[in-house]
């Protein structure tokens, strides 16, 4: 089968050609209404081949699709309900038409889930590899605004699920990578487990309809984060947004099954992973004392893993024991 090259279409065409059987329209304006007097948020994003992802492994359905989740997650961190969504791809002499198309479809698959309305794309030329970059706009109502109350000491800190497990698939895969490299006739030893794990950091999944569950149980985050860049980064930023403290307790992080079993196959700590190693798309929220029990009960998918502080305890990681460490993220002094 012969691959179509992008000279052979042509640009627009190939753009008109990529919305067919999306429910998308191409060269729509993405400009949408505000349907309750609400807040405006806008996000961005840009993937870059080579330093956000590895084509060598990486699946291109499930790179379209993760993008796109990570853009969301950004709004749903910030309450807003997804509305519209700008894709430009800078595509390197590498990829054919069927390449991009296939990137494209994991973008409209996860647009679809999450609700967008309109999405636009452009191709752009790239000397350096993929490059993907996403703007995603959304709405948060009027009222969601005024419910939400300043963030005080003894509020909860929830997490939507496990963590580390991403930066540990990744390790896999790129130990992988390795030996394919070196041509080893050793057998690889990826197991079903595994592959679960792995799972994690190539299709990060969000739920789609949790801003829409906070708002019907009248529970508002004072503060909400992706936990894109490892827990560590996000509890430093939650400690800098509120003026507050933060303590996190380790034996209430949560793991998914086998993480300490691959951790001590790859010789990585699963906590040092789950503080510093990034990419595990995970929603941390901060939750109103008065709202614990209301909240145990109805977001039983969530983790409570610590809570907020006075100024003076700054980032703190709380031991079993109860001995507490500072916490420390990479771009941090």
């Amino acid at each position: 089968m012969i691959s179509e090259t992008f000279s052979s279409i042509g640009k627009n065409e190939a753009i008109e050609k990529l919305y067919e059987g999306t429910p998308y329209k191409p060269f729509e304006r993405t400009s949408f209404e505000l349907q309750s007097k609400g807040y405006s948020t806008v996000k961005n994003r840009t993937f870059t081949e080579g330093m956000d992802f590895d084509l060598s492994y990486f699946p291109l359905k499930h790179l379209g699709y993760k993008c796109v989740t990570a853009v969301t997650g950004d709004l749903y961190s910030e309450m807003s309900h997804p509305r519209t969504l700008s894709a430009v791809m800078g595509v390197s002499s590498k990829l054919d038409y069927g390449e991009i198309k296939e990137i494209w479809s994991g973008i409209v698959i996860a647009a679809k889930e999450h609700g967008y309305s309109k999405v636009s794309l452009d191709l752009r030329p790239s000397l350096n590899g993929l490059i993907v970059s996403l703007a995603a706009n959304g709405e948060t109502s009027l009222l969601t605004g005024k419910r939400r109350m300043p963030a005080k000491s003894m509020d909860l800190i929830c997490i939507s699920g496990n963590i580390g497990a991403a930066y540990l698939g990744f390790r896999i895969l790129e130990r992988e990578k390795k030996r394919m490299e070196s041509g080893t006739k050793e057998k690889t030893f990826v197991t079903d487990d595994y592959k679960i794990i792995i799972g994690e950091y190539l299709k990060p999944e969000i739920n789609p309809g949790i801003v829409t569950l906070l708002e019907e149980e009248d529970i508002i985050p004072s503060f909400g984060y992706l936990i894109s860049e490892g827990l560590a980064d996000t509890v430093r930023r939650l400690v800098r947004d509120s003026g507050l403290g933060a303590k996190i307790y380790v034996d209430k992080i949560p793991f998914a099954g086998k993480t300490f079993d691959l951790g001590k196959e790859l010789g990585i700590d699963p906590v040092t992973a789950a503080l510093n190693g990034g990419d595990d798309m995970r929603l941390l929220f901060t939750i109103p004392i008065g709202k614990h029990d209301k909240f145990r009960h109805d977001f039983q998918t969530f983790d409570i893993i610590g809570h907020l502080a006075k100024p003076e305890v700054g980032a703190a990681l709380v031991t079993p024991d109860g001995v507490e460490f500072p916490i420390k993220a990479q771009g941090w002094k």
